[in-house]
């Protein structure tokens, strides 16, 4: 696989990186431990080395997958992590955000124990804590890099202007928003513009629409309860019945191509920045390998503009979360 510098931070990745969120946090279907560490092997084995996790994700037993499964390969790979909310450590209840200098601290003390490694590659803000200036926020984490405990610097889901205000204190490495063919605010809210400007690398997650852009589901796919698109807007049956066409717009493009829709809409997202890597996760060998396949689907110039014109005249249905959830985005 190709490998990518996110921004100009000196990171190189892989041009895909993998998500890992999903194996075992989120969706109904998890993988059971064996199963999961097999999927972070087989993704290293094609190539991939970004590997992004949290300490939410679980809480907590994601990390410690993603630590477990890259150990014998460590010194080959970039593993991201992030801090910012408050969890109670015995229930792993949630409790609102909190990036205090002195939890971020903490956090970083407690992944890099459940990663089992010396020092965290890149290591996000999971969200903007509006309780806490983000210059004390860049502060704590430049305190962990030069206690050489972190390498680079992330943000997730920030607005441009706190961006700017962060990369002042500590330069940000990368910054982690939705990003995809039906989400595409970081085109117009000044995300991709403060990246270009200040050197910050891109990583899109949830870039094939959290499954929706695969073609896999419908508006008679039933979701369990327990998977966390059940309560999402785009994710009704009547939103769903309506957004299939930017599905068959990448459908059409694909059987063009000899490619899949996720191929297309990844290629997609390639295309616009040189500096632009997605984390697309997946429970699937077979999906891994069409994923990682998105990196060799030559879209050209007309091709490009093709889909974004066309895509620019679909009405996407649906907040890509509820009202409280989007509220923390963009701060």
């Amino acid at each position: 696989m190709k490998q990518r510098t996110l921004g100009t931070s000196g990171l190189i990745v892989s041009e895909i990186g993998f998500g890992c969120m999903g194996l075992n946090f989120g969706y109904a279907k998890k993988l059971d431990r064996p199963n999961a560490l097999a999927m972070i092997r087989a993704a290293f084995d094609r190539g991939v080395t970004l590997f992004d996790t949290a300490e939410v994700y679980g809480p907590f037993t994601n990390e410690e997958l993603v630590g477990e499964a890259l150990r014998p390969v460590r010194d080959q790979v970039v593993i991201a992590t992030k801090f910012g909310f408050r969890i109670d450590p015995a229930t792993g209840g949630m409790g609102g955000l909190d990036s205090r200098p002195e939890n971020i601290k903490a956090v970083a003390e407690a992944s890099l124990k459940r990663l089992g490694v010396d020092v965290i590659d890149l290591f996000y803000q999971h969200r903007v804590d509006p309780a806490v200036p983000i210059e004390d926020v860049a502060g704590a984490v430049r305190d962990l890099i030069s206690e050489g405990k972190v390498r680079h610097f992330g943000l997730s889901e920030p607005g441009a202007e706190t961006v700017r205000k962060a990369h002042a204190v500590q330069p940000v490495s990368a910054l982690q928003n939705e990003y995809s063919l039906w989400t595409r605010g970081p085109e117009s809210n000044g995300i991709l513009d403060a990246c270009e400007e200040l050197g910050i690398g891109f990583v899109p997650y949830s870039p094939l629409g959290k499954g929706f852009l695969t073609g896999a589901l419908s508006s008679s796919t039933h979701l369990a309860d327990s998977d966390f698109r059940k309560h999402l807007p785009r994710f009704t049956p009547d939103a769903m019945a309506n957004n299939q066409a930017l599905v068959e717009l990448l459908r059409a493009i694909g059987d063009e191509r000899g490619a899949t829709p996720a191929q297309v809409a990844l290629a997609w997202l390639l295309a616009q920045r040189p500096w632009i890597v997605p984390i697309p996760g997946t429970t699937r060998i077979d999906r891994l390998e069409e994923n990682l396949g998105g990196a060799n689907v030559a879209l050209s110039a007309a091709d490009l503009a093709r889909i974004t014109a066309a895509a620019d005249a679909i009405v996407i249905e649906g907040e890509r979360y509820p009202p409280a959830l989007l509220a923390a985005t963009g701060r």
